[in-house]
């Protein structure tokens, strides 16, 4: 099965709100490995790993965020492989 890797950078009322804990749930119900956390600067950091399909399920979900959180944007690009075999919150 092909997988990509997709690094995402999100900004917004997101930490303080469970968006990282809402985030490795729902990568968890996508069969998504990768990692998320908080930057110093505010916005929240993540790698997700699977099926394209998946991933830009994710990537959609993503932009929704939790009831409490406020995304105003998110960015990403392309990155290698990751090797882990689950999603956990780093930071």
């Amino acid at each position: 099965m092909m997988s990509i890797t997709k690094h995402v950078l999100v900004s917004g009322r997101v930490q303080g709100v469970g968006y990282r804990a809402w985030t490795q749930h729902e990568a968890s119900l996508r069969d998504l490995v990768g990692w998320v956390r908080n930057c110093d600067d505010g916005r929240v950091e993540a790698t997700l790993q699977g099926s394209p399909d998946a991933v830009e399920a994710m990537l959609d979900a993503m932009r929704q965020g939790p009831a409490m959180a406020r995304v105003d944007e998110i960015i990403t690009q392309d990155t290698e492989a990751l090797a882990t075999r689950n999603f956990e919150v780093t930071r």
